[in-house]
């Protein structure tokens, strides 16, 4: 368990992996501390403030995997530093991203939507807490 809430399995899960047949396991000690840092400062406070499950849609993402999703190169998820948050709707995720930003200690958060309309909170969380920036770009997305 990387939090009381949340497991390793929720971070490498992956239907492109599965498909593809990428090992989308973290073979660096780091990307675990990460992924616990992630859950302790940002994902477990949040799944106690809103007293429901908080599902991760994309986790940790291996190398492979990063660029068979279209990844940026450099993207946090390689690291075990960001997680996409399945949200209900944009109200949702800005109330969520609100609270966030006002009680945790966190790098960025992105409110984004693919071109089929689904949408989704990305946060991240940088181990070193002077790195983290706490910017929150509030993208345009109507309800």
């Amino acid at each position: 368990m990387l939090s009381k809430n949340f497991a390793l399995e929720e971070f490498i899960r992956s239907r492109t992996a599965d498909r593809m047949g990428i090992d989308n396991v973290p073979k660096d000690e780091k990307v675990i501390k990460n992924l616990r840092n992630l859950c302790l400062e940002v994902l477990q406070p949040l799944r106690d403030y809103v007293g429901a499950p908080v599902h991760i849609n994309s986790g940790y993402r291996c190398p492979e995997l990063n660029v068979a999703v279209g990844g940026v190169k450099n993207s946090q998820h390689c690291r075990g530093e960001a997680a996409d948050i399945r949200i209900a709707s944009p109200k949702q995720g800005r109330a969520w991203a609100a609270w966030i930003e006002d009680n945790c200690r966190f790098d960025q958060m992105l409110l984004e939507r693919n071109k089929n309309g689904a949408v989704w909170l990305h946060v991240s969380c940088k181990r070193d807490t002077e790195a983290n920036r706490q910017v929150f770009k509030k993208l345009e997305i109507r309800n």
